[in-house]
């Protein structure tokens, strides 16, 4: 399918720089059916959308300071004070290696020592295929104690093109759910919970469930091909416990809706569900690619915020609902001001129970 179909025009102004506060004070536009019927509502208002037995289910990846700013100390023989160099990390290999994302990549080396500040280092072992650099960091300390030290908050571009990452992004870029560090961006749609929120929908008997996704930097990379087809997607790593896919598939059969809070989550799902649909455990990774024509077989909705255009991410929600439902949601959204991307305003996507 062609990449430009899951193109749209979006106002820089709608960009949302800063989340929400309280987070469920967040707009929420709810897309029904496949003729599109649209109503503009509140994240705080979803415990009335759903019904008692339906489940959430929520990745519980915690994002680390993945972002590092370094030095390659010259060479020998080599002018001035060597290469500036950034990493992005990707993806975990082992304890102490890590897959990169590299600024200046061109300027290093296999062997390459990366000098990091607060004594930080780490040795470019080799480029990747795609571009990427396997990065092994030095010392003894465990990679995440050397992250917290020296990184950053790994911020989407298109709000650290913006402004500077800060203190505040510490906490806003995680969700409450946040409990196991490897990430290097947050399943954003879950930024929307709050405390009040969670007895809200305790209260209404929605049902709760977790599972891990370490989300990586592949999830901001445009997609360059002029065909779906033609694109390859970043694996990332996730798992799903025997006890966790036995309630899923028990809260199916009992007539509850699986509502997947997040794209992270409906990936993972998806890729664990078998042929008729049943959720088996998984871990391992992942590198499903959902586009339209694909049939979901374990999830039945999906909270999520606003995507860029002619991103995976679009691509997945188009697959769901239906190219031309969600370009209309979209000019809905945009002609209404809702706010865009990572600390903007959610979606609750329903589509025709069993389409």
């Amino acid at each position: 399918m062609r990449v430009d179909a899951f193109d749209f025009d979006l106002p820089n102004e709608r960009i949302a720089l800063r989340p929400a506060r309280p987070r469920d004070a967040a707009r929420m536009l709810v897309v029904e059916g496949s003729d599109a019927r649209l109503t503009d509502r509140q994240v705080r208002d979803l415990p009335a959308l759903l019904s008692p037995g339906d489940v959430l289910v929520f990745n519980d990846t915690r994002v680390i300071p993945a972002q590092l700013e370094g030095v390659r100390p010259p060479r020998g023989g080599e002018a001035g004070d060597g290469a500036s160099i950034g990493a992005t990390l990707h993806k975990r290999i082992d304890l102490r290696r890590w897959q990169a994302f590299v600024r200046n990549g061109k300027r290093l080396r296999e062997g390459d020592r990366i000098q990091f500040p607060a004594d930080v280092m780490a040795i470019a072992e080799g480029r990747l295929p795609d571009g990427s650099w396997t990065l092994h960091f030095g010392g003894e300390e465990p990679v995440e104690v050397l992250l917290e030290r020296a990184g950053r908050m790994p911020l989407p571009p298109y709000i650290a093109g913006k402004r500077g990452t800060d203190e505040q992004d510490r906490t806003d870029y995680q969700t409450m759910f946040a409990e196991r560090d490897g990430a290097v961006a947050a399943p954003t749609a879950a930024l929307h919970f709050t405390p009040e929120l969670i007895a809200a929908l305790d209260q209404r008997g929605i049902a709760r469930e977790t599972l891990t996704l370490h989300v990586g930097a592949g999830t901001f990379l445009p997609v360059k091909a002029d065909d779906t087809d033609d694109h390859a997607m970043h694996a990332e790593w996730g798992r799903i416990d025997a006890a966790t896919a036995d309630r899923l598939n028990e809260a199916r059969k009992a007539g509850g809706r699986i509502v997947a809070v997040g794209t992270t989550v409906l990936r993972l799902l998806e890729s664990a569900a078998d042929e008729n649909g049943v959720i088996q455990p998984f871990e391992g990774d992942t590198s499903i690619f959902i586009t339209p024509g694909y049939r979901f077989r374990a999830i039945d909705a999906l909270m999520t915020n606003f995507h860029l255009p002619k991103s995976t991410l679009f691509m997945l929600v188009s697959a769901l609902m239906g190219l031309d439902v969600m370009q209309s949601a979209y000019a809905h959204a945009i002609a209404g001001e809702y706010r865009f991307y990572s600390y903007g305003d959610s979606s609750l996507l329903l589509p025709e129970r069993g389409a």
